[in-house]
């Protein structure tokens, strides 16, 4: 008999093999002048939904873009300097700015039309429904 880990346990390990991945390729050749980044990304499961959380502090909801297709969420954006004129010249800087991108593909069927995004104190909360088909259910017995 084969145990088969939870599905939790799966995309943990998906999740780390892309940020890994993300990481490898978002790095500067040099390692000087980063323009990427990779924010903190958590996924939660819930009997009815997938429940991503990305640590976005300092970028704006309209410097964000969500996209889903074919069981891929992709979320992009930019985090842009915050220097003016008025501001002291840096001493150091630790803190990258530039574009981001993250994306995660679902092991399970999810409903695409159905997913929603809340971005509240630097946090992005994205919903990804899964389908009813996946969902578990109750199986009657009929006494013959």
């Amino acid at each position: 008999m084969r145990t088969v880990p939870p599905l939790n346990h799966v995309l943990d390990r998906m999740v780390t093999l892309s940020r890994a991945m993300d990481d490898a390729f978002n790095a500067p050749a040099n390692g000087h002048g980063v323009t990427s980044w990779s924010p903190a990304l958590d996924t939660a499961e819930t009997e009815q939904a997938y429940i991503v959380s990305v640590d976005l502090p300092g970028v704006k909801a309209g410097d964000v873009d969500v996209h889903f297709e074919r069981n891929t969420l992709t979320i992009k954006g930019t985090r842009g300097a915050q220097t003016s004129d008025s501001e002291p010249r840096p001493f150091i800087r630790e803190r990258v700015f530039g574009s981001f991108a993250r994306s995660l593909r679902f092991p399970q069927h999810v409903e695409g039309d159905r997913i929603s995004a809340a971005f509240s104190n630097g946090v992005l909360t994205v919903t990804v429904p899964k389908s009813e088909s996946t969902k578990p259910r109750k199986v009657e017995i009929v006494a013959a």
